[in-house]
């Protein structure tokens, strides 16, 4: 009987206790007292810049859906029937990848292409027993009839741009298909995607990219989130609305004479395919993507291969952002085209100015506390929105395209994607400052365990390297952040924290993830960490 009064009471209490945090932080008593010194000027100026050039990159993100959605009659229809056959090479470049090398040349030999117009190469820098697996394979195969050949070279001048132009002095095709190691193309995936070239424009035809081992581990279904972003959203939106965009590397087929018109394979940058796709446009070649042609393919699934292959990307992107830009905005290109350019080989500028926000969320959150909230509601967090909130609309229209039925899943995951953003960004920061200062790096990738079902491991399999300096780095920020938390809670400043909580979950995750891999793999089955190399390039992360 006394149910309906308790109710009362505590629905009261807790109006009152809300009221009460509201009247603190709009009490204009003390209005007027603070005024702005040397110090408080010293943090600001540098923390708005950042929010605003973090927010001007955001809300491209917005533009990029926005683009998506109204280009969207603006999309390959079915080619024309072919009449004829041409000729088609086939590269398959690989360094040190003896786990995945059999699948992929087996994969390769299912193609229903005319067998008469196939010219398969094993394009091989390894420097381990890979020589002998991929060697006897091609051996084995070709007394099978496959027009394959295995081309191995003893230094690796120019890494994989170097084995793609090397094999190019042999290669009989009129078009170039190339698939990386740890990649399984369709056995119709040059019949469905030649009879695009009838059209004499077109330089290049990409496929979308699908996960073998998409629910592996929560990084595999991170990673997913990401790519699929990348593929369906970005790629998307580029090639409907006809600015340029880029070959991923693998999963595509380049006309043999737009390679040639571009000045052929270079290797000054760490994403040559990029660099290629640029020079390629610029003179005048027309690029296609074609979603619904499907390559699957093998995430990474150790933290440390995954830091790795995004600070390729994020180092590379901005090497070819230095070469190429220039020509762009001097080319004949409409401005949007020079816009969208700007936007996507720049992209990765957002690490390192992600680590500079980070170390000055603390002294900012003391200035602007003095400084009232109103200015915080106006002015901050606009800008934070549009910073973060882009982030997580981008990756869910790319779900809800793929996935229609099952994409509202992915908000859970979202949390994890933001934070994992964050988490990589002390690695891309300093890969993107060494491509700003002109710092050289070798050309290296991910090595692929053959990882396809939640029972396969990785720990047992050798590829030697060290998790390095930076995941301690990752951990004194994840404390630093820690204890962020806790001055905002003591100061009530409640409606930060989840922000502040992704920061301290992104740095401790991976940080704690590459140290914890490497030591679970070298320490307790006493076998040799993971290599932790960056895998061939493709997407820019975030």
């Amino acid at each position: 009987m006394h149910t309906p009064l308790l109710t009362s009471a505590l629905l009261a209490a807790h109006t009152t206790s809300i009221g009460q945090y509201w009247h603190k932080i709009t009490d204009p008593t003390f209005k007027g007292i603070y005024h702005v010194n040397a110090f408080d000027l010293a943090m600001m100026i540098p923390y708005f810049l950042v929010l605003f050039v973090l927010a001007t990159y955001g809300l491209h993100r917005y533009w990029l859906v926005y683009d998506y959605y109204k280009y969207a009659r603006n999309i390959p229809g079915p080619p024309p029937e072919a009449t004829h056959w041409p000729c088609v090479t086939v590269q398959l470049p690989i360094f040190n990848e003896r786990y995945v090398i059999e699948r992929l040349v087996e994969a390769v030999s299912r193609f229903d292409y005319p067998r008469e117009f196939l010219d398969i190469q094993v394009l091989d820098d390894s420097t381990d027993e890979t020589q002998q697996v991929a060697s006897a394979c091609v051996a084995r195969f070709a007394a099978q009839g496959l027009p394959i050949t295995y081309i191995h070279r003893t230094n690796r001048e120019g890494y994989k741009a170097g084995a793609l132009e090397n094999g190019l002095k042999t290669a009989r095709g009129e078009f170039v298909a190339i698939f990386d190691a740890d990649f399984i193309p369709a056995p119709d995936f040059l019949r469905r995607s030649i009879p695009y070239f009838q059209n004499q424009k077109i330089g290049m035809v990409q496929a979308r990219w699908t996960y073998l081992n998409r629910d592996y581990s929560l990084l595999t279904q991170v990673e997913t989130i990401l790519l699929d972003g990348h593929f369906v959203v970005e790629h998307g939106a580029r090639s409907r609305r006809g600015t340029f965009f880029n070959f991923n590397g693998t999963a595509g087929v380049w006309r043999r004479q737009a390679i040639e018109d571009a000045g052929g394979w270079e290797h000054d940058t760490l994403t040559e395919d990029t660099d290629l796709s640029y020079r390629a446009q610029l003179h005048g070649w027309k690029f296609l993507y074609l979603p619904d042609i499907e390559c699957a393919s093998e995430l990474p699934v150790d933290m440390n291969g995954f830091k790795a292959q995004q600070a390729r990307w994020a180092k590379g992107l901005m090497q070819t952002a230095k070469k190429i830009l220039p020509r762009v905005m001097r080319s004949n290109a409409p401005w949007h085209v020079k816009a969208e350019a700007f936007f996507h080989l720049t992209a990765n500028i957002s690490y390192p100015l992600m680590v500079l926000l980070s170390t000055m969320l603390l002294p900012a959150m003391i200035v602007r506390f003095y400084q009232g909230w109103f200015q915080m509601l106006v002015v901050d967090l606009p800008l934070f929105l549009a910073s973060t909130c882009s982030i997580s609309s981008f990756y869910l229209v790319a779900q809800k395209e793929l996935r229609p039925k099952s994409w509202w899943r992915t908000f859970l995951y979202m949390p994890f994607v933001m934070a994992t953003g964050i988490g990589i960004s002390v690695r891309n920061a300093q890969a993107v400052i060494e491509a700003i200062v002109g710092k050289k790096s070798e050309f290296a990738r991910t090595p692929k365990y053959k990882i396809e079902g939640k029972g396969d491991s990785f720990a047992a399999k050798t590829y030697r390297n060290k998790a390095g300096w930076m995941p301690y780095a990752e951990i004194l920020l994840g404390i630093y952040f820690f204890f962020t938390v806790l001055y905002a809670i003591f100061n009530e400043n409640y409606a930060t924290v989840p922000f502040l909580l992704l920061f301290v979950w992104g740095y401790l995750y991976t940080g704690c993830m590459s140290l914890g891999q490497t030591y679970f793999a070298h320490l307790r089955f006493g076998v040799n960490a993971p290599e932790m190399r960056p895998a061939s390039s493709g997407a820019p992360g975030f």
